[in-house]
C-alpha cells in the first residue's frame, strides 16, 4: 500500500490531541496486577501537528521535530528520539511506505516528570496527528498499542493506565490492560498541585522492588493493603460517599510514603491540603517528586489551593468530579 496517495497528499496537515491524567489510587500496585483508578485532566492538553516538509533530507533523516513551551533540552532530546521510534512503529503498523520528509510540531502544556502522563499524551497526540495526515482510520486498540509501545520505551515496564487514560472521557478503573468507566455517585473537585520537582518513575519502581526483595513479605503486605484501599475507594465513589473516598486517598498516600516514595515537600503539601479542609490528599504518580492530588468540596477549594501554594506548590489545576448519568 502506498503511504502517500494523491488524495492523502491533499491533506497538508494532520492534527492530534490528548490530555493529562492523574492516578487516584493504584500507583505501583497496578504494575503487579491490582486495579488502578485514573482521572482524565482535560484542562491540560497536548496538541500535535504533522505535515509535509520542503526538506528532502538532512542529518536527522526523514523527520523534523519541534517542541514548543518551556521543556528543557534534555526533555526535547528524549522526546525527539522517542518520536522517531514512534513514527517508525506507526508506519509499520499502518502500512505506510515511501513518504517524504515530515515536520512534526508538539505543543504540550503538560509538565513532564509530574505523574500527569505527559509522555503518553504527547505520544497519543502524535499518533493521532499522523493518522489524520495519512488518512488512516485508527482504532482505539491500535492507538493504545502504539502509545503503550512508546511508554515501555520511556518508562520500562508500563502498566498501560497512562496510555488508556490520556484518551478517556471519564474516570476509569484499569486492570491488566482493560478499562471501564467508574461508577460515580457524587460530585466534587480534585485539586492537582505541582510540587515543582520532577519525579522518576523508573527510579521509584526500582526503589520499591528493592524494598520488596530486602524484606520478606513486604510485597504481599503492600499489594494487599493497596488492593483493600482501591476496593473501598471504588465502592465509596459509586455509593456517593466523598468523605470515605477522601480517607482512602490519604491512606494510600501513607502507603506510598512508608515505601519511601514521597518527599518532604510532597508530605508538607498533603498536610497543608488536609489542614485546609480537604477530604483527602495524596501524592499522585510514580513518586519521588511530582504532584499532590487533593479532593475537596467546592466551598473549600480556594483555601486548599492557597495553602498548597504556601506549602510549595508552583501551580494548581482544578478538575471537577461529576456524577455520571450513565454510571455502570
Amino acid at each position: 500500500m502506498e503511504g502517500v496517495s494523491e488524495n492523502h497528499r491533499a491533506r497538508s496537515v494532520g492534527i492530534g490531541r490528548a490530555h493529562a491524567k492523574a492516578i487516584l489510587l493504584g500507583e505501583h500496585a497496578v504494575v503487579y496486577g491490582t486495579p488502578a483508578l485514573a482521572l482524565p485532566i482535560p484542562q491540560l492538553t497536548a496538541t500535535a501537528s504533522a505535515g509535509w516538509s520542503t526538506h528532502t533530507s538532512d542529518a536527522q533523516g526523514d523527520l523534523s521535530f519541534t517542541m514548543t513551551g518551556s521543556a528543557s533540552r534534555a526533555v526535547i532530546t528524549r522526546a525527539s528520539d522517542g518520536l522517531r521510534q514512534l513514527t517508525t512503529a506507526f508506519k509499520a503498523r499502518m502500512g505506510v511506505v515511501g513518504t517524504p520528509h515530515l515536520d512534526v510540531i508538539l505543543d504540550g502544556a503538560i509538565p513532564p516528570g509530574r505523574g500527569l502522563g505527559s509522555s503518553a499524551a504527547n505520544s497519543r497526540a502524535i499518533v493521532l496527528a499522523l493518522a489524520d495526515l495519512f488518512g488512516r482510520e485508527l482504532s482505539d486498540e491500535v492507538a493504545f498499542d502504539l502509545v503503550q509501545t512508546a511508554e515501555n520505551m520511556t518508562h520500562g515496564r508500563a502498566s498501560g493506565v497512562d496510555a488508556m487514560t490520556v484518551g478517556a472521557a471519564a474516570p476509569l478503573l484499569f486492570q491488566a490492560g482493560q478499562a471501564r468507566e467508574l461508577s460515580i455517585g457524587c460530585d466534587g473537585l480534585f485539586i492537582i498541585a505541582d510540587s515543582g520537582t520532577g519525579g522518576s518513575t523508573k527510579e521509584a519502581v526500582e526503589l520499591l522492588r528493592a524494598g520488596f526483595q530486602r524484606t520478606a513479605g513486604a510485597e504481599e503486605r503492600f499489594l494487599g493493603r493497596a488492593s483493600q484501599l482501591i476496593e473501598e475507594a471504588t465502592q465509596a465513589l459509586a455509593e456517593g460517599e466523598p468523605k470515605e473516598l477522601g480517607a482512602r486517598l490519604t491512606d494510600y498516600h501513607g502507603l506510598l510514603r512508608d515505601a519511601g516514595l514521597s518527599t518532604d515537600r510532597i508530605d508538607a503539601m498533603v498536610e497543608a491540603a488536609l489542614t485546609a479542609g480537604s477530604l483527602g490528599a495524596k501524592i499522585t504518580g510514580g513518586g519521588l517528586g511530582g504532584c499532590v492530588l487533593a479532593m475537596t468540596q467546592p466551598e473549600q477549594a480556594r483555601e486548599v489551593a492557597r495553602r498548597l501554594h504556601e506549602a510549595g506548590a508552583v501551580q494548581t489545576w482544578v478538575v471537577p468530579l461529576r456524577r455520571l448519568a450513565h454510571a455502570l
